[in-house]
């Protein structure tokens, strides 16, 4: 663990009573459709977020970050409300007031999640800081409490549409496996997704073009998918077959349309990519994951010239899959690549995007990991 703990006294002068960590995530299959009552398919990444806690005997809160040096966010626990101005402690500001938190505290944050990625770096810190402040005060909510409470903090204090999967996987994700969740009651399934023991790897691809989903973008999509509903009179997009979808065509506008179906074939796309990695069949998952990424850069327009260099590049030098994940308009794509090739696949992008001018790409690679846990207690 980093030394958050020592960093944390000379701080604040005194040590934490607990310190909690989360991770960010990859998903695998699934996007844009958690918002629509959908399956999803993400696993957490070994880059976590740690969050030391200390609780005071007055009603201040104290927020400072080992990636921000000697800067002391202040705020008074009244003050702490949807509309109040500031930066990323918004998003602990936020969990504070989502959780009811009613005693003043000293937070200390280390973030390891890449920023911008598309890999969730809030979800990291909100579940993070949910963790440690659920335990400390004994509040007793269950992890799929703390996925609502977490979403809520960044759909209704920070002004960020996002559904729910991300603070799901956060807090859920086991070792070793992806998880399948239902986003409309939050049960979930652990499946196995080991692509080590095949030759394979999963390449995490930044492009580096940093997105920001508060531009309204992200809002603007989830908005049709949301009159879809309305005009059809369903319940989510999640009732929606293609057969209703194209004899429905003459209601909605051609965006609308396209939105739609783009979650209602992604939806299915990830109750197969189940099926084929239950069989570790994966050339077919490769194939579902072009098919997404073809969906979400023609039908739901989130991708953009990088990210489609990144998926372009990964399959001409071998990939069995790749495609753009997360929220779009930048961040990260992911390739399932065989594990020799590496070296030569990584090579293969950054020619493209040198030869397209684009800023250097970075790389990474995961294997599934756990999820929110409490590290240490005072």
């Amino acid at each position: 663990m980093p030394d958050i703990d020592k960093r944390f006294v000379q701080a604040f002068g005194a040590a934490p009573d607990i310190i909690a960590a989360a991770p960010g995530r990859v998903n695998l299959i699934g996007e844009h459709i958690d918002y629509s009552d959908g399956f999803v398919l993400p696993f957490a990444i070994k880059d976590r977020t740690f969050a030391a806690i200390r609780v005071r005997n007055d009603r201040k809160v104290r927020i400072t970050s080992m990636q921000r040096r000697n800067k002391v966010v202040e705020q008074n626990l009244d003050a702490i409300k949807p509309g109040l101005k500031g930066e990323w402690e918004r998003y602990p500001f936020g969990v504070i007031w989502s959780l009811g938190i009613t005693s003043g505290i000293d937070i200390m944050i280390d973030g390891h999640v890449p920023l911008g990625a598309g890999l969730s770096s809030s979800a990291a810190l909100e579940c993070s800081v949910a963790t440690a402040l659920n335990h400390l005060f004994s509040l007793g909510n269950s992890l799929e409490d703390l996925a609502r409470l977490t979403q809520r903090a960044e759909n209704e204090y920070v002004g960020v549409p996002c559904g729910i999967m991300d603070q799901s996987v956060s807090l859920m994700a086991h070792s070793g496996s992806a998880l399948l969740l239902d986003c409309r009651d939050l049960s979930t399934r652990h499946i196995a997704f080991d692509v080590a023991s095949s030759g394979l790897e999963l390449l995490i691809i930044d492009t580096q073009a940093h997105h920001s989903l508060t531009d309204g973008g992200y809002a603007e999509r989830r908005a049709s998918c949301e009159s879809v509903v309305a005009k059809l009179a369903i319940p989510s997009l999640r009732e929606l077959s293609l057969d209703q979808l194209a004899s429905s065509r003459g209601m909605l506008t051609e965006t609308e349309f396209m939105r739609a179906r783009h979650a209602v074939t992604e939806m299915k796309r990830v109750m197969d990519a189940v099926e084929v990695l239950e069989k570790k069949d994966f050339a077919s998952l490769g194939l579902l994951l072009n098919q997404s990424h073809a969906s979400l850069r023609d039908d739901y327009n989130v991708s953009c010239p990088e990210l489609n260099c990144a998926v372009d590049a990964s399959l001409a030098a071998g990939a069995l899959g790749a495609r753009m994940v997360g929220g779009g308009f930048g961040g990260s794509a992911i390739a399932l690549i065989k594990a020799s090739h590496t070296t030569e696949t990584i090579a293969a992008i950054e020619k493209a995007f040198a030869d397209n001018r684009f800023k250097t790409p970075r790389f990474f690679t995961s294997l599934p990991s756990q999820g929110a846990e409490v590290i240490q207690r005072g």
